[in-house]
């Protein structure tokens, strides 16, 4: 996939790429730190059809909706031949008792079995966290383990 990068002289910059349909869709980084998520005609990337506003909080709860499902289905398929491994996206909810504390203060591994195997925020992947890495309402959690582990790993983070 070729993604386009344009600087927009007193704008910020502009990272698009061409769908199969003929449009092409991508973000402008404006200088003043907001976010646009454009949708341009694939013969004139200059012809703005669609442009929504996004806030930071947006645009990181986006990248997340669209980049952890790609982790999880390549994680599923590399432990197709594992029978009882899963790989499941966990939120850190705002109003999680784990929001602004440490992937070690949930103590996940030695209560579940269950590996966080990376963290999903603002749309950057931050893979193999280690214990001290401080978690923020909105991340989601990419873990690995048991039916029954996932199943409580979800319990305590949502509960403590």
């Amino acid at each position: 996939m070729n993604v386009e990068v344009t600087p927009l002289p007193g704008i910020g910059v502009r990272k698009d790429f061409a769908t199969r349909n003929g449009r092409r869709i991508g973000v402008v980084s404006k200088r003043d730190g907001q976010t646009d998520l454009i949708v341009s005609k694939a013969d004139d990337p200059d012809a703005c059809m669609a442009s929504i506003p996004l806030t930071a909080e947006e645009a990181g709860a986006l990248a997340n909706l669209l980049g952890a499902p790609q982790l999880v289905a390549q994680l599923n398929e590399e432990h197709r031949d594992l029978p009882g491994i899963n790989t499941k996206q966990l939120p850190i909810k705002a109003n999680s008792p784990f929001d602004g504390r440490t992937l070690g203060d949930t103590a996940l591994r030695t209560r579940t079995s269950v590996s966080v195997v990376a963290v999903m925020r603002a749309g950057q992947v931050h893979p193999s966290p280690t214990p001290d890495f401080t978690f923020t309402g909105g991340d989601l959690l990419v873990v690995v383990g048991t039916s029954e582990g996932l199943e409580a790993a979800a319990k305590i983070l949502k509960s403590g």
